[in-house]
């Protein structure tokens, strides 16, 4: 697997802000983006088509279509809400009992290239509260490198043995904490206590490199 260094997780931008639900209830808004090479159609071809996503992320089935229900291999399912190509689309993310809410969006930028730009929406729980944003953080940060190697290397598909390898390897787990370190600084930002935000942030990247035992 050909990767780029470490270094490459400062393309990504991460934020975090609120937003208030229909019910009333205030949510966490984790917001990861990042450019890539290729125009808007192209890149929405590959983060929509289900044939090339297991190229890149994880096998995708069901009815990728407004109102149908998707799941992806070892990962969450949900149900696809919006859809505007090639510009958005929006999906409920449901995983280990909680429902959450990503919405992906598209911009065309100078050079032929594409921004992407992922929102994850989620309701605060204990969940949140132990393991912070980069519990699904590290998670897209993860899935975006892989889509960059998918269009570096002109779509040769990502090996899922050779990708748990370099997850393994020093430059993984480079990557990964580089990675927490970006969304623990995006916590303290938002006005997080760091005495908070920085046992969070430990715990879930010791689960990401091996050394944590509970899930995020």
């Amino acid at each position: 697997m050909t990767t780029h260094s470490s270094g490459d997780i400062a393309a990504d931008e991460r934020h975090l802000d609120t937003r208030t639900l229909p019910d009333g209830e205030e949510a966490q808004v984790m917001s990861i983006s990042r450019t890539y090479d290729g125009e808007v159609a192209e890149i929405w071809d590959v983060v929509t088509n289900p044939e090339r996503l297991p190229r890149w992320f994880l096998p995708v089935s069901g009815d990728l279509r407004v109102g149908g229900r998707f799941r992806i291999e070892g990962n969450a399912e949900g149900e696809v809400l919006t859809c505007e190509p090639p510009q958005a689309f929006s999906a409920t993310w449901e995983y280990g009992g909680d429902v959450s809410w990503i919405e992906v969006e598209l911009a065309p930028v100078e050079g032929g290239r594409t921004r992407l730009q992922l929102r994850h929406v989620a309701r605060p729980n204990e969940h949140w509260k132990q393991y912070g944003p980069g519990a699904v953080g590290i998670g897209w940060d993860l899935a975006l490198h892989g889509l960059s190697q998918y269009i570096f290397s002109g779509g040769e598909p990502v090996d899922p043995a050779a990708a748990a390898e370099w997850a393994a390897s020093e430059e993984g787990r480079r990557f990964m904490t580089a990675s927490s370190e970006g969304w623990y600084e995006a916590d303290v930002a938002r006005g997080t206590d760091p005495a908070t935000a920085r046992p969070a942030a430990d715990r879930t990247l010791a689960f990401y490199t091996g050394e944590g035992s509970e899930a995020p």
